[in-house]
């Protein structure tokens, strides 16, 4: 069922993970997508697995705002206008507040905040009426945990952002909303720089904490995107969770 037949997407960190998903179900729809990924290898493979006409992978920083405006004027050149925007790129690092150095605060914001921001500014003039943007932001943004400050911060300020756009944008019927994950199972389990044994311990607390007790599928997080983004057409500024009940303290009965 080609349900995005003749729309067009831009899916910001597309190349894996929950950006991939949600560029396979827009393919499967009938969308032309142009995604984008910072990471030589994941670029390349997600150009071997899509091999479509209609994606069109893209190698772009979203820390460089040269970058983003070059981006924006390839999405122009390629698709004139647009019907979605996903903002998927983020980074985040398992370092407690004690050890957050201004390297590593810049990097969380530049990434998680800055790029998202700017991506949308420069491409919101070519988003047709009554299209959608969805930011990916975090269960983190409204939680607090040391490990995790400068993402939590981050993506806090990705929240607020995202509700600033969809009323500057809400005159041209353009929504804009936020999906939340909380542990979901993708390649790097969203925390980058942890070994193989440090992931497992990871993926077995996301279990344990999780009232549904089990992890996310990027599938069900692509699911969530996409209503947003296309179905859910009287809503925005709204923050959806996709997290098997743990940001809301859901008690499991003995």
């Amino acid at each position: 069922m080609e349900n995005y037949a003749g729309k067009k997407a831009v899916v910001i960190g597309g190349t894996h993970g929950m950006g991939l998903a949600v560029v396979k179900k827009l393919l499967k729809g009938g969308a032309e997508v142009l995604l984008t990924g910072n990471n030589e290898r994941n670029v390349e493979a997600a150009e071997r697995e899509l091999a479509s006409e209609a994606a069109h992978v893209v190698r772009s920083d979203m820390r460089s705002l040269a970058q983003i405006e070059q981006l924006a004027a390839t999405v122009a050149d390629r698709f004139g206008t647009i019907d979605f925007v996903h903002y998927n790129a983020g980074l985040a690092a398992l370092e407690p507040f004690e050890l957050v150095t201004e390297e590593s605060y810049d990097l969380a914001f530049d990434i998680n905040t800055k790029g998202a921001f700017f991506t949308v500014q420069k491409l919101a003039s070519i988003i047709n009426e009554g299209g959608g943007v969805v930011f990916t932001s975090s269960v983190a943004d409204v939680g607090g945990t040391s490990a995790l400050v400068t993402y939590s911060g981050a993506k806090a300020a990705v929240l607020g952002l995202a509700r600033g756009i969809a009323g500057a944008l809400i005159p041209r019927k353009i929504r804009v909303n936020v999906v939340c994950p909380g542990f979901i199972d993708t390649p790097t389990m969203g925390i980058v720089g942890l070994n193989n044994e440090e992931r497992a311990a990871f993926m077995e607390t996301g279990d344990r904490i999780t009232p549904m007790k089990r992890h996310g599928s990027v599938d069900e997080v692509a699911d969530a995107v996409l209503f947003l983004g296309f179905d859910a057409t009287y809503t925005t500024g709204e923050r959806l969770t996709v997290d098997g009940g743990i940001s809301q303290s859901i008690e499991i009965p003995a």
